[in-house]
Order: structure tokens, then C-alpha cells, then sequence
């Protein structure tokens, strides 16, 4: 049960003291051999449900999520949450049960997600550049700073504990495309 809403973990439950735990959604006694935790909650599986459509969510492997005081399904908590629904790329809804990339606040189809320059797609593990709303990948990001785009660079790598000093590639990216000439004395 995946509750992203919650950080905190149940209070331990002891075999004896089960019957003395009430169920957030019907007040009745937990007496059953299972019982869910959500949102600092217990509750008997069969009432564990979505805030909006009603769906069972206590079935195993069923996804729950919380947010603003609502336990809800995938599809109702991508529909309320979720951003406009459109791939920014190609502009196309996105069904709630896509996965999707994100980048700075924008949606994109899989297959929508990738590099401006050289069209390859980004995965999970590329790194990959956000420049005045485009998306490169390392190897064409060198040409996106030649061609004018540093003054609004954002990196966005997939894998955050990796930086990239971008004075540093600046400069390599220049003398890599100009040969430096030393000057005769």
C-alpha cells in the first residue's frame, strides 16, 4: 500500500490488542485479521476507499495516495493533482494511467521526452538539460550554450547527486569548437 501523503509508520499492533483498534471509516471495531494504515489511521480493508469515486483500495497492490485530508486512487489523485493532463511536446492528453517524465513543472509523453538537437529519447539515468523550455541531453548541451541559450540554463539531471560546473563546460565547450593560438613573442 503506497501512501506518499504519510511519512510517519503505525504504531506497532499487538495480536491482543486488535479488537480495540476502531476503523477510521466505519468506527467499528478492527477485530479482522488484517487491517490497513492511512493517514494516521487504521482501517478494515473492505473501508479503506477513494475520497471521489468510492473504489476498495485495501486490495493488495491497489495504490493509495493522501493529500489534503483525501485518501485517493491513482487515476482521481492524477486528476485532481496531477498537472494539465497534456504532453508538453506534442500537446495530446495523457491517460491518468501513462507514465509520464516530468520537467520543471511540464509533463511529457515517454516517447515525447527527448533531446531538442538530436531527437534521442531520455530515460530514467540520462542526464538531461532544461534551456528556455527545451530539453537536451549531455553530449548536445556544449551546443545549446554556444548557440546562446546560458543566460536561463537550468540542469536537470535525472540523477540529482551529480553537478556540473557550467563556467567549466562553457570554456571547454568554446576552446573545443575555436583553436587557441598562443601568441608569438
Amino acid at each position: 500500500m503506497v501512501n506518499p501523503g504519510s511519512s510517519s509508520q503505525p504504531p506497532p499492533v499487538t495480536a491482543g490488542s486488535l479488537s480495540w483498534k476502531r476503523c477510521a471509516g466505519c468506527g467499528g471495531k478492527i477485530a479482522d485479521r488484517f487491517l490497513l494504515y492511512a493517514m494516521d489511521s487504521y482501517w478494515h480493508s473492505r473501508c479503506l476507499k477513494c475520497s471521489c469515486c468510492q473504489a476498495q483500495l485495501g486490495d493488495i497492490g491497489t495504490s493509495c495516495y493522501t493529500k489534503s485530508g483525501m485518501i485517493l486512487c491513482r487515476n482521481d489523485y492524477i486528476r485532481l493533482f496531477g498537472n494539465s493532463g497534456a504532453c508538453s511536446a506534442c500537446g495530446q492528453s495523457i491517460p491518468a494511467s501513462e507514465l509520464v517524465m516530468r520537467a520543471q513543472g511540464n509533463v511529457y509523453h515517454l516517447k515525447c521526452f527527448t533531446c531538442s538537437t538530436c531527437r534521442n529519447r531520455l530515460v530514467p539515468g540520462d542526464r538531461f538539460h532544461y534551456i528556455n523550455g527545451s530539453l537536451f541531453c549531455e553530449h548536445d548541451r556544449p551546443t545549446a550554450l554556444i548557440n546562446g541559450h546560458l543566460n536561463s540554463l537550468q540542469s536537470n539531471p535525472l540523477l540529482p547527486d551529480q553537478k556540473v560546473n557550467t563556467s567549466q563546460l562553457l570554456i571547454s565547450s568554446i576552446r573545443a569548437s575555436w583553436k587557441v593560438q598562443p601568441k608569438s613573442i
